[in-house]
């Protein structure tokens, strides 16, 4: 790291990193906008959005349905493997099912009132596809003042010290878990992937990583807290998320199946960290203001985060929507996840949920097929303590099949599927012992 900076490059530092800060963690209320409520400026932006363009925000959510689905056969990256194939169909499914409500078919046929209920289609459309749709790329214009101008480096200088003794993995690594935040999971995948093929994260180190830190993005934890209407709670809310995810990633290092993983090198022979010497806040201040000197033009910026934005809303809302609906139809009409939940049961019924302890167990089961269905489980349920509870433990549970494990199955980190649901188990028990307890003590009533 350099010493010295052109002049400018500080001020692109600070007042870049301090507009992120702004955008993603500063609640604010304007009388004139949204009714006076209180929330950061990238939900403001959605919620005026929906607000006052509902009609063309369902437009833009079928639109990216429809190319979502045609993507996969445009690219001939539809068949490259099962899981492909798997999503591809998903895609396709959730496509329909959006032309299906977008349209108002079929509302008066027996055949299909499954579907016309409120807590499904209509449900899957409105309130899942369209705000997430939308918080996904205008979200991801504003992240550039979070990933881009030196904050992520700043901050993971002052992490070198803590991430090799709590989580076992280098330094380095500070900038993959703070991406998953900042920036999303499959961005979050791709940097460990990087590092991991380029001989600097052990097998062992990169599977930490994977399976740790690579939660959803800032925006969509702005989503979740929506529907379980946690806003007024939002700061709590987000550390909560940050604790127990990065807590689980701790625990499940030390212990099988991850503890027992290889520390072999994708190169063959591994490229150790540099221990930074010297003052540390020094090293954080040199370290940021060069990620910014490098940061480049920010139109250039905007327009390379609005494509990666748009690209992942493609992927994301007619899966999420499908597999969404799928989720739900299991849930309801099958007693899979009731019996997936009765391993999660005693646990929220030694803390005092009593006939909610069910509820909550099944919710934690549903964090498996789609981080977002247990928040569709208990959105409506007047207990704060259980809303708070299932959304900190699906955010934190890291790994769904609707998403992250494809992502990660995608990658060289070849970790065996059954190790991946064993880690899934994992942290949820580990995020539920984590989060009630919090709960507690912030006072949320049951």
């Amino acid at each position: 790291m350099t010493e010295k900076s052109g002049a400018g490059f500080p001020l692109k530092f600070i007042f870049g990193s301090a507009l992120g800060v702004f955008f993603f963690f500063v609640p604010v209320s304007f009388p004139w906008l949204n009714g006076g409520v209180s929330t950061i400026p990238v939900d403001h932006i959605v919620t005026f959005i929906r607000g006052n363009a509902l009609g063309a925000a369902r437009i833009y959510a079928l639109f990216l349905m429809y190319a979502g689905a045609i993507l996969p056969f445009k690219r001939k990256t539809w068949n490259a493997d099962r899981l492909s194939v798997f999503f591809t169909v998903s895609k396709c499914i959730g496509a329909i099912v959006g032309t299906v409500i977008f349209f108002d078919m079929g509302r008066e046929a027996a055949s299909l009132a499954w579907l016309w209920r409120p807590d499904f289609g209509p449900f899957l459309f409105n309130i899942l596809a369209i705000p997430v749709g939308l918080v996904i790329p205008i979200g991801a214009v504003f992240l550039a003042f979070l990933t881009t101008f030196g904050l992520m480096e700043f901050i993971a200088v002052f992490l070198t010290p803590i991430m090799r003794p709590v989580f076992k993995t280098p330094g380095r690594s500070a900038i993959d878990a703070a991406t998953s935040f900042v920036a999303s999971y499959s961005i979050a995948f791709l940097v460990t992937n990087e590092q991991y093929v380029r001989g600097k994260y052990s097998f062992r180190e990169a599977a930490i990583n994977a399976t740790g830190f690579a939660t959803v993005s800032i925006t969509f934890l702005v989503v979740v807290a929506n529907t379980l209407q946690l806003m007024e709670h939002w700061g709590a809310f987000f550390g909560s998320v940050v604790f127990t995810t990065f807590a689980a990633a701790a625990v499940t290092a030390r212990i099988p199946p991850i503890s027992k993983m290889p520390d072999t090198y994708y190169t063959g022979k591994g490229d150790p960290e540099v221990i930074p010497k010297g003052n540390l806040l020094k090293n954080a201040w040199n370290a940021g203001v060069n990620a910014a000197e490098k940061s480049g033009n920010l139109g250039g910026l905007f327009l390379k985060n609005i494509k990666d934005g748009f690209n992942m809303a493609f992927a994301v809302i007619p899966s999420i929507t499908a597999i969404g609906l799928i989720g739900l139809v299991l849930a309801e009409y099958t007693p899979v996840f009731d019996i997936l939940g009765f391993i999660f049961w005693p646990i929220f019924r030694i803390f005092g949920f009593g006939e909610m302890s069910a509820l909550a167990g099944k919710a934690a089961a549903l964090s498996l097929p789609e981080m977002f269905l247990p928040a569709l489980l208990v959105a409506g349920e007047e207990s704060l303590r259980l809303r708070f509870v299932v959304g900190v433990v699906s955010l934190s549970a890291v790994l769904f099949f609707s998403a992250s494990i494809p992502c990660l199955l995608g990658t060289e980190i070849k970790i065996k599927l059954h190790h991946i649901l064993i880690i899934w188990f994992q942290r949820v028990v580990v995020s539920i012992l984590l989060a009630i307890p919090i709960a507690m003590l912030l006072g949320f009533p049951l």
